[in-house]
């Protein structure tokens, strides 16, 4: 019987780090380029989660707790979808 907790290959950090600064890199250029607000809005906020995910799946090791990851992504997610449903009848009745 092996009484050893499953064992996991530890994560390249140097490699994580890389792609990380990379990332970081790619973010700096883009808002010097001569992009639209709306594509480049929407690289930005790409780019941060791809981040996100990198860190929290290496670094806090969810890599390997795969419904704490999708519950930690999908929980606020819903939130923000109800809070907007929320809120949305408020926004037509708002004096300009």
């Amino acid at each position: 019987m092996n009484t050893q907790a499953t064992a996991h290959e530890e994560p390249n950090y140097m490699k994580i780090f890389w792609w990380l600064l990379a990332l970081t890199i790619f973010e700096v250029g883009i808002i010097y380029a001569h992009i639209p607000h709306g594509p480049l809005v929407a690289a930005l906020i790409l780019t941060a989660l791809i981040k996100a995910l990198l860190v929290a799946m290496n670094y806090m090791h969810l890599r390997f707790e795969r419904w704490t990851l999708i519950a930690m992504t999908i929980l606020p997610l819903l939130l923000i979808v109800d809070l907007l449903l929320g809120i949305l009848p408020d926004v037509g009745h708002v004096p300009f």
